[in-house]
């Protein structure tokens, strides 16, 4: 991010940053294994700092990726950098409104962590040639999926290597444990003319239909990240937050694991997945009666208590992630 005593306005950066950029969006379908010659390949994304949007880049004139905008803000900082349409490669529901109040088109088309299947592929890629730009590519934290999903799109459209993407995953923080991701790239061929023109609008909506429990992940996803905000200040509000109850937040949690545990889907994964989401239910509740002690008897024993409590959730989530999540589905 650009601070100090001397601030760039974020989009002078910009402009900065694109200075010397030639390769134009929506160019010559490109292998992804032959970049431009030697010495003229492109920096590495560029950070950029705009209110409302954590992880933000610029990986090209027409191509940024980050996290999931936040509230009006966010949305106002993508139209102030010019973008027209938004790609979501997230679980949970775009907010579609905002983004029309802006003129932005929004596109959804949801994958997982553990590879994204040809058919999103070619959707993707249509979506970063053939729409108008510029494209803000996103997912929940702008360091996994999103930063994938662009990956694809930068080497369709610039003329980014294999190498080359993979160089700005590690940029990105994307994990090299999601072994899916990465193959995603390194397997990666731009869709052929053919595959495009089979692809319709019907195949790029504003909001995609996802399974019941990729849903109830997101709402779990989302009550974790307010608890460990919640962890920061003690398992109290955190400062300016005080509509974020960390008790309600464990409650919801403990409810959005009960559901998953009942879930048709969970039954269908088999047994052991149905035994760690009730697991982690019932780690859950005890959490909310720990962080109830915690705001009764402020102690440093029930504090370390709520932590320890958070950590086994924390581990029940990694090791499940671990068995069915993060390892490379057939493809």
């Amino acid at each position: 991010m650009i601070r100090g005593i001397l601030r760039i306005h974020p989009l002078l950066a910009i402009l900065l940053v694109g200075l010397g950029s030639d390769a134009p969006r929506g160019g010559a379908p490109h292998d992804g294994s032959k970049g431009r010659t030697a010495g003229t390949m492109p920096p590495l994304a560029q950070r950029v700092d705009v209110p409302g949007i954590e992880n933000h880049f610029r990986l090209g004139p027409e191509l940024y990726s980050g996290a999931q905008p936040e509230g009006r803000q966010g949305f106002e900082s993508l139209k102030r950098l010019g973008v027209k349409t938004i790609l979501s490669v997230d679980g949970a529901r775009p907010d579609v409104e905002q983004a029309r109040r802006l003129g932005l088109r929004y596109v959804h088309l949801p994958v997982g962590y553990d590879g994204i299947t040809q058919e999103q592929v070619v959707r993707l890629v249509k979506t970063a040639q053939k729409l108008p730009g510029p494209l803000f590519v996103h997912c929940h934290h702008g360091k996994h999926r999103g930063p994938t999903a662009a990956a694809l799109c930068v080497m369709a459209t610039e003329g980014w290597d294999r190498g080359h993407a993979r160089a700005w995953l590690e940029q990105a923080g994307t994990d090299p444990k999601y072994k899916g991701l990465y193959a995603t790239v390194d397997q990666f061929v731009t869709p052929s003319p053919q595959e495009l023109e089979q692809v319709g609008r019907e195949d790029l909506p504003e909001h995609a239909e996802v399974p019941g429990l990729v849903e109830a992940m997101v709402r779990i996803d989302e009550c974790w990240d307010r608890l460990t905000a919640a962890q920061k200040s003690g398992f109290h509000s955190p400062p300016g937050q005080p509509e974020l109850d960390p008790v309600h937040e464990s409650t919801l949690l403990a409810e959005h694991f009960r559901e998953a545990a009942r879930h048709k889907e969970t039954k269908e994964r088999g047994a052991e997945f149905a035994r760690l989401m009730t697991a982690a239910d019932r780690d859950a509740a005890h959490l909310e009666v720990v962080i109830q002690g915690v705001l009764a008897t402020p102690s440093a024993s029930n504090k370390q208590e709520a932590d320890a409590s958070l950590i086994r959730i924390q581990r029940r989530c990694a090791e499940c992630h671990t068995r069915f999540r993060d390892q490379q589905s057939g493809r």
